[in-house]
This record gives C-alpha cells, structure tokens and sequence, in this order.
C-alpha cells in the first residue's frame, strides 16, 4: 500500500506540457525525453516531449551551474529528464509556451539514437516501429486514432447501442471462406475472425441495438496501401431498420467522426499536412449512386478524361518535387549551419516519400483508366475502380445495390430486382476508396439457405446462424467501419500502416 502511495506522489510532481497554459508566470516542473537540442552560443533550447505535448526549455548559461550546462549541451536526443522552470508565453515555441530553466535532472542518458532528422527509408522506420511511435507524425496520428476510437464508442453508446464483445475465435465465414486464418483449437479446425456480424445478429434479437469494436483478421495476399492482415472495425447490427436508415446512420457517424477530429485535433493535423479544408466540407448530405450508375461512370468518355487531366497534374508536381529535392539537396552539402541542414533533411524525408508515391501512380494511371474502360456489370468494384470514383467526388460517396452474384451469401435480395441486393460501401473521396461496407441481411430462411448452397457452404456450420430465422426472423441491418482506413483518410496517409501502431502486413512482420 505504501509503494503504491509513493508512486502516486511521485506522479504527481510533474506538470503535463499540455498542461503549462494554466501555470503562466509560475514555476513547474515537467518530466520527458529530449526530442531535439539547438546550442546558440549561451544559450541552449531544449525540446522536451512528454507525450501529452511538446515544450521548448530555454537554458541560460549562469543561470544553471556549469557542469550542468555542459552535459545538457551534449545530452543525446532520447535521453530522459526533468526540467524546472518559469512558464511563459511564446508563439514561436511548440505549443505556444516554454520553460526558462531553473534546474534540471537527467534522469536517463541516450547515445547513438538511430531515427535521426536524415532521411529514413519506410522499410527502415518500420523495422524500428518501436522508437519510430516517437517522431512527430506517428504521435500525431496516434492521437488522431485516438479521437477516432473514443468518437465512435460515444456516437453509438449516446444512442442506445450495447457494445457486445464478439469473438476473435471462429467457427465459420463471414467473409470470403479463402481469406481465413486457421488454427487448430485443440484438435479442431477454427480460424481468426474475419467480422463479429454474425454473432451481432444475434445480439441484435436479443437488445435490439449492439456493436462490436475490435480486431479482425484476413489472410488475403495483397500488398496494396488499402490492406492489413489485422485490423480494428466498429460494427454496428440494428434490428427493425431498412436500407435507407442505415446509410443514413453511416452518414452520421463519419460526420460525428470528423468533427471531432477536427475539434479536438487541429493541431495534429496542421502537423501532418492534412487537407483541412477538404474534412470540414464533409457534411450530409452525401453522394448516393447505385452500383449500375458507377459502372456507367467507369465506362464513359468523363473518366478517361479525367484520367488524362489527372495523369497531366502528377506529372507537373513530380516536375515540382524534383527540383525542390535538387535545392535541398544542396543546402545539406553546401550550408555550413546545422539548422539549416537539419530543416532541409526534415523536408527531404516528406518530399522523397511523396514522389515515390507520384511514381507510382503515374505508372498506374493508364492501367487503372483501362481497367474502368473494360469494367463489366456484375463484377464488383477493384481498388482502382474505387480510387477513380473517389477521387471525382468532394465529398463521400455511397454506392448501393451491387450485384447478388459479386457480395456475401448473407445480404439481403432486393424484392424488386433479384440481380442485387441492398447493399452500400461508403468511398472516401481523394481517392481513399472504401471505408464502410454494410447491408441488409437476409432475414428470409428458405432465401438465405438457398443462397448458402450457390456459395457451397454447409448449412450444418451455420446452424445456429440459421435458427435465427426460425425463430422470430426480422428485418436487420448493419456496417463495418474500418478504422486504420477511416485514419488514414483524415489525416492523408497514403498507407494504412501508418495507421495503426504494430501493424501487420502480408509481406512483412516487422515486430
């Protein structure tokens, strides 16, 4: 009881940097990690993080004792410390606030920190995610997830869903039988699921209003920037709801999501470049095209000339961005100060990244233009087909009644035309392509046993599944919101790995 009390104690020493703005004019003491260090003669400025924040410390020689001075000068970035000092305002410091150090303790020293302001290669950042999570931008979406997760969890508590905790463990399909993880659970074959759905239609008879909230596996073999072998979904199940109220119950979640973002995380994402313009035009109402009405879209002489303008406007920034590199990489062999180096370096590693990311659409643009050129009805839409109906809409688009044959067994049969059923994705625009997937289910027994059959998938396995249209059937309805897609949408990021903490990916298991 005693240690716990100390500990407590101990915690509460120290001022959160997030926090400095209620001690103008005080003395406070923060705790952290030297994130960058700049000497300037008698005068030293520190950055310190401490997770909630960023502080500039700004040490005066003979203001501190000597020896002090002179390990804090060659103090490593990443070593830990606690810094005391009067809190005063400063619009050019991080945060607007800053210390003028009193005293300090190095509480942990760090050397040789291997994620310096030089360029990273992608393949080297995630080989070293475990120290990487410091760096600015993967602090700032972290954060941005974080608002995410708690804006979802009180969209759906705030109007009367019960979360129900589905499980990771499986017996059956929810998604294409090919895309599983198996294991065997003591001797019997199961896999890692793919969507808690089934179970929460289950729930859904019994409170009417649930979701689940999770991880979710699929053991799909693709390497695109859309694809993760785990990843987080919030799925909701609503009993008594027809298509259209679903899509609008979709339409209000990504506003409430973006909203909050955009009220809690302005800073964040100045930080990493999002288009904040474009986020605060996300309102209702949203796009509504059918399936038939994209397949149009894909096929006609609009697209191809919008491909052509696209393709026209990624080659002049990657004229751009070429010669920006050109210049910086200059000023890295020829500028005598560090600062200087250190900014152009910075600049480098987001202008290197970015052209890559230009390579590679350029060389995918006419391949991706030929494909919506030959695209059939009653194929279902490829990740290209998604980027380019995306990226010609402002704002989210919802695509609805997709073919029967091209969607899971479980979707409900339009009663008015039998080639689709009543489905939607919901497409980012800007090209992030699918964020949602939802339907209604088929609530019909014979319907949905028949349907099972056409898959090849045996009635016996889903059982249970199958009593919940013996008994009471009713109409029902849900979606699937992904979340490192929904992240990377808002803040911009090309690849949902940067998404998610320790993510996983078909190719790659970094730790």
């Amino acid at each position: 009881m005693g240690l716990v009390a100390i500990s407590f104690v101990a915690m509460g020493m120290y001022i959160r940097i997030a926090d400095l703005k209620d001690y103008i004019g005080k003395q406070a003491r923060i705790a952290g990690w030297l994130y960058h260090g700049r000497s300037a003669g008698k005068l030293l400025f520190l950055l310190v993080r401490d997770g909630s924040g960023i502080c500039q410390c700004v040490v005066e020689k003979g203001k501190v004792h000597d020896d002090l001075f002179a390990q804090l000068d060659h103090l490593g970035q990443e070593s830990c410390l606690e810094v005391t000092g009067l809190v005063r305002q400063e619009p050019r410091s991080p945060g607007g606030y800053e210390l003028a150090v009193t005293g300090a303790r190095i509480i942990a020293k760090a050397e040789g920190y291997p994620i310096t302001p030089k360029p990273h290669g992608i393949d080297f950042l995630m080989r070293n995610r475990h120290l990487h999570l410091r760096s600015r931008i993967p602090w700032c979406i972290a954060r941005i997830r974080h608002t995410v997760v708690d804006a979802i969890r009180r969209f759906f508590n705030d109007r009367g869903f019960t979360l129900v905790d589905t499980p990771i463990i499986t017996t059956i399909a929810g998604e294409e039988v090919g895309s599983l993880f198996r294991l065997d659970y003591f001797g019997q074959p199961v896999a890692l699921t793919q969507t808690g759905q089934l179970y929460l239609e289950a729930a859904a008879a019994s409170l009417g209003r649930v979701y689940c909230f999770g991880p979710t596996f699929r053991a799909e073999k693709s390497k695109t920037r859309r694809h993760l072998t785990e990843f987080w979904m919030a799925e909701p199940e609503v009993a008594f709801i027809n298509l259209s109220g679903l899509i609008e119950l979709a339409e209000d979640l990504v506003c409430a999501i973006v909203e909050r973002v955009l009220e809690d995380n302005h800073p964040e994402l100045e930080t990493i470049g999002a288009d904040i313009e474009a986020l605060a035009r996300v309102s209702k109402p949203f796009y509504r095209l059918t399936y038939t009405q994209v397949a149009d879209l894909l096929t006609s002489s609009k697209t191809q000339q919008f491909m052509q303008d696209q393709l026209q406007v990624l080659v002049a920034r990657r004229s751009e961005i070429t010669s920006r590199i050109a210049e910086l990489e200059a000023v890295l062999a020829g500028s005598s100060k560090q600062w200087q180096r250190d900014k152009a370096a910075a600049e480098l590693i987001e202008l290197r990244s970015e052209l890559a990311d230009l390579e590679l659409r350029i060389e995918n643009n006419p391949k991706h233009a030929q494909l919506a050129a030959q695209f059939q009805w009653g194929k279902d839409l490829g990740g290209s087909d998604e980027t380019i109906v995306s990226q010609m809409f402002d704002k989210p688009v919802f695509v609805t009644h997709y073919p029967r044959q091209a969607k899971a067994f479980y979707m409900r049969q339009d009663r008015s035309d039998p080639k689709v059923v009543e489905n939607f994705d919901l497409l980012a625009p800007n090209g992030f392509g699918e964020i949602i997937g939802g339907s209604m289910r088929e609530e019909d027994y014979e319907l949905l046993a028949a349907r099972m059959d056409q898959e090849g998938l045996k009635q016996e396995d889903y059982w249970w599944y199958l009593d919940l249209r013996r008994y009471g059937s009713f109409p029902h309805g849900g979606f699937g919101l992904g979340l490192e897609r929904t992240v990377a949408w808002i803040t911009g990021q090309r690849h949902v790995r940067q998404c998610i903490a320790f993510p996983r990916i078909m190719d790659k298991l970094y730790l």
